[in-house]
């Protein structure tokens, strides 16, 4: 990676960060904004935050977090690609070294970026979703998720123009500069209710509401759709611990029945990152556990509604009716 000339600056105090999918109610918020640490930083400009987003991504590549994690990832997608009736893509050619620049077909925006550093796209079988990664222009934690994902994508060779990328807390700052590295800003509040649309997904959802997975479940809910699905975010079988099961299978009935059609590896917990990355797992859905499921896991298809669950952990969409949101823009 080419070397950077870095303004100083002064990163917030770490501390837990509440996603687009997890939000407090306004009373709470209003504690927390006035609570010790919660200042927010000084306005910055898109070269500021762009600089910020390179700086932090050479420090989560010196780190033992990056490798580990990479070895996780990669032991699962090596599994996902090798089961039945599923394309094998080996990933030996998205290995090499890493940077934030874009790949060679597409704008190169980040500073010091150097296309001659870049690795070749080739051939894409995968597409890339986030939802709630959070206001990255003044939160730490937010901006390192940011940060993985960029160079996870580079990574696995998925081009930016294939992620999509939505949190409806996001600022102009920030959506500009999303645009400029060249992931695809949703304008529209999906509620986590997108299709895989028979292509391989990765979704990236770290620290979201429960009812986003459980929305994203009831879209996908075919052995067909939930094996092209991989999901990095919070544990399920957390989620299964937290919750009581009459509540589990009440509000969050797709999370439930497919917990033993899942295979579900934990992240690496580093000192450096665990506010980051506490909680989260990386989620695959084997077609031979899929098959071995009752007839009447699937057969149930009713569309999540939530009227009688508190707390509820998601901005709801309120300007479009749910059952009309486009999630066939993959």
């Amino acid at each position: 990676m080419a070397a950077v000339a870095l303004e100083p600056w002064q990163a917030a105090a770490p501390r837990k960060r509440r996603s687009a999918a997890r939000r407090p109610q306004p009373t709470e918020a209003a504690a927390a904004a006035a609570a010790p640490g919660r200042e927010a930083e000084p306005e910055v400009d898109s070269g500021v935050l762009l600089r910020r987003i390179q700086k932090a991504g050479e420090d989560l590549l010196l780190s033992d977090f990056w490798s580990s994690a990479l070895e996780t990832i990669n032991g699962c997608l090596t599994k996902h690609l090798e089961q039945p009736k599923t394309p094998i893509e080996p990933l030996s050619g998205a290995l090499g070294n890493l940077h934030l620049d874009s790949p060679p077909d597409e704008s190169s925006v980040a500073p010091g970026s150097s296309p001659g550093e870049t690795l070749a796209t080739g051939t894409c079988h995968w597409k890339c979703v986030c939802y709630g990664i959070g206001n990255f222009s003044t939160c730490v934690i937010a901006r390192n998720q940011l940060t993985f994902l960029l160079l996870f994508l580079e990574k696995c060779q998925i081009p930016r123009s294939h992620c999509w990328v939505y949190d409806p807390l996001f600022s102009q700052l920030e959506i500009a500069v999303l645009n400029s590295l060249r992931v695809i800003v949703l304008s529209e509040n999906e509620e986590g209710k997108r299709s895989v649309c028979g292509e391989h997904t990765i979704f990236y959802m770290l620290h979201c509401g429960t009812a986003l997975y459980n929305n994203l479940l009831w879209s996908n809910w075919s052995v067909d759709a939930l094996s092209k699905m991989i999901i990095i975010g919070n544990s399920f079988k957390g989620l299964e611990e937290r919750l009581l099961t009459r509540i589990l299978h009440k509000n969050y009935g797709y999370i439930a029945k497919i917990l033993k059609g899942l295979e579900e590896h934990e992240f690496p917990q580093t000192s450096q990152y665990m506010d980051v990355f506490n909680d989260t797992s990386i989620h695959w859905f084997p077609v031979q556990r899929l098959n071995q499921l009752s007839v009447d896991t699937w057969t149930f298809r009713e569309e999540p509604d939530y009227q009688d669950c508190e707390y509820l952990e998601i901005i709801r969409n309120k300007t479009k009716d749910s059952s009309t949101t486009d999630s066939n823009l993959l």
